[in-house]
């Protein structure tokens, strides 16, 4: 394996080459969203429905194209191929209604746990809570300018609390 080391003083580069801090809030928000990828990967691995596998993985596609986004300057944007965009809301939202025909949701708190699979759903869900305050941030100062990638990210967050409902019911 070879090693770049560009990253050893502190630095990672955009999509467009331009160099940037780690801490950045750039690199900070993108890599919420590789921890939340992970984290529902975990998810995938571990359950036995073939449904949220499915979910699951389509939502991880997505979070790869909102990172490249995310890590790409406004003048270097059209250089993607993909972008989140009304059709990735629509299928969130379309897929929380599919989920809600085979769930029962109780009137109280949920605790997360019922299964391994439900738990590492719910993780993710608060992972992408996260992401979404830090890409509110973005879009607050500007950086970002598609306002569909916070409205992608607060309908994910509602669909992964929905697939957790759906995986401890129908796991």
């Amino acid at each position: 394996m070879r090693f770049s080391k560009l990253g050893d003083g502190g630095e990672t580069s955009l999509l467009g080459g331009q160099r940037i801090p780690k801490y950045d809030s750039r690199p900070d928000t993108y890599g919420t969203l590789d921890e939340a990828s992970s984290v529902l990967g975990v998810a995938r691995a571990m359950t036995k429905n073939k449904t949220t596998k499915d979910i699951i993985l389509d939502v991880q596609k997505d979070l790869l194209i909102l990172g490249a986004e995310l890590s790409s300057l406004s003048e270097d944007l059209g250089h993607l191929k993909h972008r989140i965009g009304e059709g990735n809301v629509n299928r969130v939202e379309k897929i929380i209604e599919d989920l809600q025909k085979h769930v029962t949701l109780k009137n109280e708190f949920i605790y997360p746990g019922e299964t391994a699979a439900s738990a590492q759903i719910d993780v993710g869900r608060t992972i992408i809570r996260r992401a979404e305050r830090k890409a509110a941030r973005l879009k607050a100062d500007g950086i970002i300018s598609n306002t569909l990638i916070n409205k992608y990210l607060n309908r994910l967050a509602d669909m992964l609390f929905t697939l957790a409902r759906y995986e401890e019911q129908n796991g």
